[in-house]
């Protein structure tokens, strides 16, 4: 059988001695320890200062009388400060760091009960992160027992799954972070739920920065907002969220406005300004369409991420910044580190959370919630109750999910379609007819961004020479592919799109290495599509 050794903190005020007499007619957490009928303690570890030796010392000899199997080993360890959360949690870490625990041969518990708060809690985390390879165990006094002094023990073992209330307590706060960061809508895509469930675990755990992709209206700038109130929520930042399109962001007051400048830095600056870094210190800075910034603020960008400070215009001062950076483009930006447009090192630097949003289209299963999210938004922003009809809902819900919605505006289609169905509503009911002449409408809307003159189009790719040899057919064609890869990330997500039958029929959809090789026929990469 395994013997049993315990560590514990001898208490200064509990374990006081006291009159001689009357020390074992009240509960000492040592003693009770050693006292305990059903768990014998073979080796007894308790640690105490220089100026508590004595202490330390009256108590071994009462344990010994109690419990003759107990081996008391005293622990000469000094706490400079025992409040002191730094050199306690180094102190005890070094005394187990300096242990030969044999597992085998020993069972391990450290004891909870005595020790300041701070002693306890670095217990606790050196035992729950397996420094200390035992369980917690923790005395108390019991009143049903006419023996006061022994009291009574309870071992806590730190495998949640012992426990079932607190293991559905957190399954439960997961469940509840997932939905958050979802709007509250019941998603049916796993791959979607896949990629939820693990950003919700580094929103919480992590403040590296986080990227973003997908085409637009795929719900980046949405997300951003939920992880920041998620993190707000679990109070793991104090700071503002700070949402910045970088499109909008040209010439020389990008810099500015990202840096901050100081008043007359350049002309125009009649006032200081603090700037978006600055405004997100301790919250969150989202930096929609990162791939539109310019390589100095990109530089500047990079130092500021890394080092936590940066220079506003104009001054020579280091202004500090902790912020957590989310990053959303709907750009390949390999492609662009490749053209020189962005910066290999900053692309290394955010893209340690990487996250692929789908497109609604992709995501077909998901769309009767999201009609019902829309509605209901609808409802929020107006006080305008609007429902479907069976037959309409049943006949819009098909015509969403069919093969003619292609959903080039993703959510913000679907948004919009929402939005002008309740409006032209009769009598707050949506009906087949108002359902038909919405489906025209996205119909047309489609139509006409995907069918551009084709020289327009072509022209940004050949030369007019190689236009020139081409046929009709080819143009036309060819038209088509670049105006939806234009609209993708990725050449997988484009070919899933342009094969999107054929791909079905195939051992392997292959879909980039097709689209790759039909844009060599016009000795054309992906690379160099816009």
């Amino acid at each position: 059988m395994k013997s049993t050794i315990v560590v514990s903190i001898l208490g200064t005020q509990l374990d006081y001695v006291g009159k001689r007499v009357d020390r074992w007619a009240r509960w000492r957490p040592n003693v009770s320890l050693c006292s305990q009928e059903e768990f014998i303690v073979n080796k007894l570890y308790m640690m105490h200062d220089t100026h508590s030796s004595r202490l330390a010392n009256n108590v071994a000899v009462d344990i010994e009388s109690v419990s003759p199997e107990t081996t008391v080993c005293l622990e000469n360890i000094n706490f400079i400060d025992p409040w002191d959360f730094e050199e306690v949690y180094a102190k005890l870490y070094d005394w187990c760091h300096q242990q030969r625990f044999d597992t085998d041969q020993h069972d391990y518990f450290f004891h909870i009960t005595t020790g300041t708060h701070v002693v306890q809690i670095c217990i606790f985390l050196l035992t729950e992160s397996g420094h200390f390879p035992g369980r917690l165990i923790q005395t108390s006094p019991d009143k049903h027992n006419q023996n006061k002094a022994t009291g009574k023990i309870q071992i806590i073992d730190l495998d949640l799954s012992k426990y079932d209330q607190l293991a559905t307590r957190f399954d439960k706060e997961h469940l509840e972070g997932n939905a958050f960061l979802k709007g509250g809508i019941q998603t049916k895509n796993s791959a979607f739920n896949k990629l939820i469930a693990q950003i919700e675990v580094v929103a919480i755990r992590s403040d590296d920065p986080m990227l973003l992709t997908g085409p637009t209206g795929a719900g980046k700038s949405q997300l951003a907002t939920r992880i920041y109130k998620l993190k707000k929520k679990r109070a793991i930042l104090k700071g503002e969220l700070v949402s910045v399109n970088c499109a909008t962001l040209r010439g020389e007051n990008a810099m500015a406005a990202l840096f901050g400048h100081t008043k007359g830095a350049f002309t125009g600056a009649q006032r200081e300004r603090s700037g978006y870094l600055l405004t997100a210190n301790n919250g969150v800075l989202f930096l929609d369409e990162i791939g539109e910034l310019g390589l100095e603020e990109q530089a500047m960008l990079l130092h500021a991420i890394e080092n936590k400070t940066f220079h506003p215009v104009g001054s020579d001062q280091t202004v500090a910044s902790d912020f957590q950076l989310i990053a959303g483009t709907n750009k390949d930006l390999k492609a662009e580190v490749e053209k020189g447009l962005f910066r290999e090192d900053l692309l290394a630097r955010i893209n340690l959370w990487s996250y692929q949003l789908p497109a609604l289209k992709d995501r077909k299963e998901d769309i009767p919630a999201n009609i019902d999210y829309e509605m209901g938004l609808f409802e929020q922003k107006t006080g305008q109750r609007i429902q479907f009809n069976k037959e309409a809902k049943q006949l819009f819900e098909q015509f969403a999910m069919s093969k003619q919605a292609v959903w080039r505006g993703n959510f913000r289609d679907l948004s919009s379609a929402i939005t002008r169905l309740c409006t032209l509503a009769s009598s707050s009911r949506i009906t087949v007819t108002d359902v038909n002449d919405e489906i025209a409408r996205l119909h047309d809307s489609w139509q006409s961004n995907v069918q551009p003159k084709a020289s327009n189009r072509l022209a940004h790719y050949l030369s007019e020479e190689q236009i020139a040899n081409l046929d009709q057919f080819d143009i036309a064609q060819l038209n088509y592919v670049l105006s939806i890869c234009e609209q993708h990330s990725s050449m997988a997500s484009a070919g899933r799109e342009l094969f999107d039958v054929s791909r079905t029929k195939k051992a392997q959809a292959n879909d980039s290495t097709r689209l790759q090789k039909y844009l060599r026929k016009f000795n054309l990469a992906w690379s160099d599509l816009a």
